[in-house]
Order: structure tokens, then sequence, then C-alpha cells
């Protein structure tokens, strides 16, 4: 999938534990482990909003997205 989500980096960079920061966003650990393994398939606003204000970040900096294969896609032209 092209949507890749940073959990991992952010708590490691702020030093948080997987079930200390379950606890503070109202889900289990085993919920966080699935968003961190890219396993979910949807995330609601509530969470993404709670995830946010946790780490004190944005949308954008808990979810990536980078193009799998750009030969998929025919080449722009100029006019």
């Amino acid at each position: 999938m092209a949507i890749t989500v940073r959990l991992d980096v952010l708590l490691a960079e702020r030093g948080m534990s997987v079930g200390d920061f379950a606890a503070a966003i109202g889900i289990t650990p085993a919920n966080v482990a699935v968003l961190k393994n890219g396993r979910a398939r949807a995330v609601r606003f509530e969470t993404l909003d709670a995830i946010c204000r946790v780490l004190d970040c944005t949308p954008g900096d808990v979810l990536a997205w980078t193009p799998e294969d750009q030969t998929d896609f025919p080449p722009t032209t100029a006019r």
C-alpha cells in the first residue's frame, strides 16, 4: 500500500511506549500494533485527532504517501 503509518518513528522520537500511548488515545495496545504495522484498513478521525493531540503533531506527520510504481502512470506532456 502506498500509505504508510509513521507511529513507530513518532513514538521513538518522543520516548513513549505503546502501552502508554494506547492508554492516552483510548485504544488497545493491540490496535496500536495494527496501526503501526500498516494492517489497519481505516482510521477514525476521532482516533487520528487523539493521536495528533497526544503526539503534538499533524496527520501529515502520522501518515505518509509514497507512489508504489510510477511506471503505471503515463508521462505528462507540457502544452
